[in-house]
């Protein structure tokens, strides 16, 4: 049985190489039928925005690889409820769906449920 893979991601969009990373192996994870999750955490909250302008960074719009997440049978997608109210965000106006807000005490419960986690 494969194990399964959760990976987190703690970068906003346009700060580097580490949120388009984070999605690419979730990505090639789900074309393998690799159980896995992923939980948006800190400024990678940011990542589910939608209508983001990345070309003014000169930045790969990440909305696509978002979207595409459940056509690879990626489905667990969670988000720390904490991050979001930090920046202000309303889980009712995110890119991605369906999406599990947890809280803090949550977040440790979901992270002993995978094998092996990956924090980008």
């Amino acid at each position: 049985m494969a194990k399964s893979l959760l990976i987190i991601s703690r970068q906003a969009p346009w700060s580097g190489p580490s949120a388009r990373e984070a999605l690419d192996i979730a990505l090639a994870g789900g074309a393998f039928d690799l159980p896995l999750g992923m939980l948006f955490l800190d400024d990678g909250v940011l990542q589910l925005l939608p209508s983001q302008n990345a070309k003014a960074l000169q930045q790969k719009d990440l909305t696509a690889n978002l979207q595409a997440l459940e056509m690879f049978g990626v489905e667990d997608l969670f988000a720390c409820s904490t991050s979001l109210a930090e920046r202000g965000m309303s889980p009712e106006a995110l890119n991605v769906e369906p999406l599990n807000v947890l809280h803090d005490d949550e977040i440790a419960a979901l992270i002993d449920r995978y094998d092996q986690v990956i924090t980008i």
